[in-house]
């Protein structure tokens, strides 16, 4: 048998998520205190920050949703990824790595909704004549997980077809 993930067991995936969390909050209370509001400060090129506000879910998806629907759906997502992650192969490295960043990402905008009322945004990709969506690191974090179940589907597959083939 394959050893287990490190963010297959409870105690490094909570500490991962718990650290995701304060690390998203507090950001969020410095762009609150310094950013100003729908003002765009440059970074670098193609790379800005914006303080504005989500009222809906990712890139302003629902915002006409009242803010119970979209709490209780996050809240629903979220329970959903715990059961994935606790019905997840414990080897499956990168899916578990995954789930955490999906939790605490989630956890970050639900926070937010909680104590704002709506979700803080800061983070704008542009150039003269397009932007992409303000988002936050709550978002970063739930992407990158995203992305990590993916590479991990992909890995297994490969791997599963690889021994069928030794198989043979």
């Amino acid at each position: 048998m394959a050893k287990p993930a490190l963010f297959s067991k409870p105690i490094p995936a909570i500490a991962l998520i718990v650290f995701a969390l304060i690390a998203d909050q507090i950001i969020k209370l410095l762009v609150e205190a310094y950013l100003p509001l729908q003002q765009m400060v440059p970074v670098m090129p193609y790379l800005a920050l914006y303080r504005t506000y989500n009222l809906g879910v990712a890139f302003s998806m629902m915002a006409d949703m009242e803010g119970w629907f979209i709490v209780t759906m996050r809240l629903v997502i979220v329970a959903f990824v715990i059961w994935l992650w606790r019905k997840t192969d414990k080897d499956r490295t990168f899916a578990h790595l995954g789930f955490a960043l999906i939790i605490a990402g989630a956890a970050g905008n639900i926070f937010d909704r909680f104590l704002y009322g709506h979700v803080i945004d800061y983070i704008l990709f542009h150039t003269d004549t397009w932007s992409f969506a303000v988002f936050n690191l709550a978002d970063s974090f739930i992407t990158i997980g995203a992305g990590c179940v993916i590479l991990d589907e992909i890995l297994h597959a490969r791997a599963t077809q690889r021994a069928k083939n030794e198989e043979r």
